[in-house]
This record gives structure tokens, sequence and C-alpha cells, in this order.
């Protein structure tokens, strides 16, 4: 789309709408040019307004058809032709009709019959399509070309009337099947007058044994996917009647077929109907098998939750029992780092997602936090920006991490005399930092990293640079300690 509109800015009468009409054009005539065995060229008229008489035409898209070899070996986007050198578009545009019936002419090596089509919309003609094909493989077509021929002359025919491409139907088109995955012909009344060899093995994967031709084509969806169709939802036979444009799926225990109904209209009446067909059987069938990989690696989440909540609570039984205060402590320790990995799977078995959304950890880790300390109601803990959403491998030790350093403010950094938490947050592109600060009376002067024997700083040290591949950072200073810890991601 942005190409069109460099090509024609400023040389053409076009405005955004119809340039929006164009876009719509292109994203399907992939099925224009396959039906019609033929490259097509689109033009835009050159003018300064639409009252002005062009003065050429410029070609804004080429697309080559995938049923047939290309008669043109080098792209035609971008080039110019002056008014009155190529006849039939210049009739196409002025008239508003299609211009067929016209004598091959040698182009290169290859015999090309040129046909033009007028693209209407709202009324006005906004472009011109050429339509160019090797008149020597028109002589002996077979049953199948024949059928993708009249096909492609009627949607044409709906081009110049301005009623394709269908308005509002970007959703259903996407993405488009391709013609040669199958293709079914409908009458006006929804029975199949043609099918495609791809057609008919797709259905016959199904479980259809007969001939389709001259079945009602949703009479046969319903036969092959049974009567397992919502109460209040449109049924397969009113679907695939071809009386609107329609996308669907028909599918029973051996395959599911997609299927794409789009009405032809010749004026105001509707003549038929053509059906574009993919079997999606295996897209389908791995679909389900990660719907269900996601829901057994959920499942797995939770059951190591209830398996470390269990933990938790015998080792909080056991420190109950033991007289030891400072076995009791170790064992209390224990359970509060349990609890922390627990919260991390604890959110992935409540996600469809495969991350994890930190916020949720980290505000339940402050919450746990205030619970566990003896002190909680005179300190005021504050946090500030969002980490968003981390990686399992990442959130686990992270989770770690941080209820280590909150412990650790709270139990010694604040024990004297502070009464002030901060976390801070900060997220770039490609690096997390979380900043926490306390007002307490600071760390030791002689105090070393490396060096201290503190194990949840010794955990925090090894989690950060062997896990996180990240680095912790302790500052000291008159207004209290900062810890931080910065990752890449």
């Amino acid at each position: 789309m942005a190409q069109l509109e460099d090509l024609v800015r400023g040389r053409s009468a076009l405005t955004p709408v119809h340039i929006h009409r164009l876009h719509e054009l292109t994203a399907d005539w992939q099925m224009l040019s396959d039906l019609s065995f033929a490259d097509l060229i689109l033009w835009v008229p050159l003018r300064k307004d639409s009252k002005s008489w062009p003065t050429g035409h410029i070609a804004v898209a080429h697309i080559r058809p995938t049923t047939a070899a290309t008669v043109f070996t080098h792209d035609l986007i971008g080039e110019e032709i002056a008014w009155g050198s190529r006849g039939r578009i210049d009739a196409a545009l002025s008239n508003g009709e299609i211009i067929r019936d016209s004598e091959p002419e040698l182009v290169g090596e290859l015999m090309i019959k040129e046909e033009t089509i007028p693209v209407t919309f709202e009324g006005q003609v906004i472009a011109t399509i050429s339509r160019h094909r090797n008149a020597d493989l028109m002589r002996s077509p077979s049953r199948l070309e024949l059928n993708y021929r009249e096909i492609a002359h009627n949607l044409y025919r709906m081009v110049a009337e301005g009623t394709f491409p269908y308005p509002d139907a970007i959703s259903l088109f996407d993405p488009l099947p391709r013609v040669g995955d199958g293709l079914i012909r409908l009458d006006v009344n929804g029975v199949i007058s043609y099918a495609s060899p791809n057609a008919r093995s797709a259905f016959s994967r199904l479980g259809w044994s007969n001939e389709l031709e001259s079945h009602s084509l949703g009479g046969v969806a319903e036969s092959v996917a049974g009567t397992r169709q919502d109460a209040h939802e449109e049924g397969l036979k009113s679907a695939l009647s071809g009386k609107a444009l329609r996308r669907v799926e028909c599918e029973n225990q051996d395959g599911t077929i997609d299927l794409l109904v789009m009405p032809l209209i010749q004026g105001s009446d509707r003549i038929g109907a053509i059906v574009l067909l993919h079997n999606i059987t295996e897209v389908r069938r791995r679909d389900r098998e990660l719907i269900t990989k996601d829901a057994t690696i959920r499942e797995v989440h939770h059951r190591v939750k209830n398996n470390l909540q269990t933990v938790s609570a015998l080792l909080r039984l056991q420190a109950r029992r033991i007289e030891d205060p400072a076995a009791s402590a170790a064992l209390e320790e224990a359970v509060r780092r349990i609890g922390s990995i627990a919260m991390v799977h604890e959110t992935l078995s409540g996600s469809t997602e495969e991350s994890v959304a930190f916020d949720d950890v980290l505000d339940r880790l402050i919450s746990n936090a205030r619970e566990l300390s003896p002190r909680v109601n005179a300190i005021a803990i504050e946090r500030e920006g969002e980490v968003g959403t981390l990686e399992p491998r990442l959130a686990t030790p992270l989770a770690l991490v941080v209820t280590e350093l909150i412990h650790n403010a709270l139990e010694h950094g604040l024990a004297a005399e502070g009464d002030s938490l901060r976390i801070v947050v900060e997220r770039a592109q490609n690096e997390v930092s979380i900043h926490i600060f306390d007002n307490g009376l600071g760390l030791p002067t002689d105090f070393d990293l490396a060096l201290s024997s503190n194990l949840g700083l010794q955990i925090v040290r090894t989690l950060t640079e062997n896990e996180l591949n990240g680095e912790l950072t302790l500052l000291s200073g008159p207004e209290g300690t900062s810890a931080q810890v910065s990752f890449p991601i």
C-alpha cells in the first residue's frame, strides 16, 4: 500500500479511500490471477484531478499466476504508458466496460492475449486491470480450466460493477485459501455444478464416497460432519448455501476442511457461488496438541505449587517442634524461600501464557513480607515501576532474590531505627533493574559482599550471577542502604 501511495503521490486524483479500495483488491487478486491463468497488472490513471483528462497510466501492482507460467519475466511495477499508446486500457477507463475478444499479439516469443477490466468504486472507475495470458495454452482447455475461466469472468464483471472485493471481508479472507487447494462451483440453489479434483479428495477424506456434483454442498457437509452443530450456531446447510459470504469449517473424526463461500453477483442478482476450500486436518491436529500441551504444563505447575506448599507445611511443623531457636529460624527461612518459588508456579498454573506476570508475584512477595515481619505496622513499604512479563527461567530465581533482599532489609537494615522501604523497578528494552532502598543504619564499615557469611546474601549473589547472568550491588550511605539487582532480558 505504501508503494502504491509513493507511485501516485501528486500525480493522480486517487483519494485515500480509493487507495484503500485498491489495496483490498490487490490483497485478494492472487485468486483472480490463478483462475484466469494470467498475469494481472493494475494501472492507475495519471492526472491532476478527477475532472482532468488523463495523460497516461502507471502500473502500481503486478501479480503472476501459480496455475500457469508467467508471460512477463520482469516486474512491471512503476512502468508508465502515455495516453493513446494502449487503446484497450484507455477504453476500459473511459467506457467503464470490460474490453475482451482482442487478437493475440506477439510479446517476445509468446502470443499474448490481453483483456482489460475497469475497477469501479462507488460508481467511478478509479483504475484498470490488464490481464495477459498465453494464447497457445487456451486452444484445448480441460474441464477444470473452462470452469476456472468462467468463474474468473464472473469475478472480473463484479470488479467492473464495483461488487468485488466484497465489503468488510478482510477478516474472512485472512488467510485466503489457494485456488489449487480445492474449488467448488455452486448454482443459484447451492447445488454443486463442479468440484476440482482436490476438492473431491478433501471430502473423500472426510468419508464422502459419492460424486460431489449434483448434490447440495450444505447437505454433503452436514452428512459427513454429523449432527453436532450447536443449536445457536448457523447450520452448515445454511452457511454453505452460497447466499452470503461465509467462512466455515466442516469437521469429523477423520479431518477438517476450511471453506470460504463467495457469492457471484451479476447486477443485482445472485447467479451462484464459488467455494475455496483447504484441508486443514493437520493444522487443527497441531492446534489440539498445543492446547493439550498447554493444559498439561499448567497442571504440572499447579502440582509443583501444591507439592512446594506441602513441603513448606512440613518444615513449619518441624520448626515448631525444635527447641533450638537458631535451628527453628533456619527452617522458617527455608519455608519462606520455598514459598517464593511456589508463588511463581502458582502464577504459571493460572496463566495461558508461557511467561510470568512478575508484578503480581512481586506484590505477593511484598504482602508476604509484611505478614512475616514483626515490625510491619511501623514500616512504610513503597513500590515504583513495573517489571512486566518474564520467562520462568528468570522469574523463579528473581523471586528468591527479591525475597531475600526484602527480608534482609526488614530484619537487619531496619531493625534498629529505619521505618521506610522503597522498591523501584526500571525496565529498559534489554535489561531490568530492581532497587531496594531502606533508611536504616546501613552496612558495617568493613562489609565485603564476597566475604559475607550471611546465607541470604550468598543465595542472592549466586542466583544473580549464575541464574540471571546479572550483577548485584550493595551500597551504604548516611540515608541507609541500597541493594540493586540488574540482569539482561
